[in-house]
């Protein structure tokens, strides 16, 4: 019994070391934001619609990709309150 224990410990805690090893290598590079338009996030605002209203019915996925990139986002969750940087050749602002 005492065999197994260590051994399903030593199990975590390689397991810990190696998801620990893979966040630490992942580095999120955002541009200086200086004269950046920016909007703010509102409840029930996705970055499809926030692009969307931006481009006024223009490549939108390209826009998403971009206010992404300029965020540091890695996925596409965004909530209430948080200032989003979007890109200076956008039609219009909400």
């Amino acid at each position: 019994m005492v065999v197994i224990g260590v051994a399903l410990l030593s199990l975590g805690g390689f397991w810990l070391g190696t998801r620990a090893a893979g966040h630490a290598a992942v580095q999120v590079v955002v541009p200086g934001h200086a004269g950046l338009p920016w909007v703010e996030v509102h409840q029930g605002d996705t970055l499809w619609g926030i692009a969307d209203a931006l481009t006024r019915g223009g490549d939108t996925d390209a826009v998403v990709a971009e206010i992404k990139r300029l965020n540091g986002l890695p996925d596409s969750l965004i909530r209430p309150g948080t200032r989003l940087y979007v890109p200076n050749d956008t039609a219009a602002l909400r």
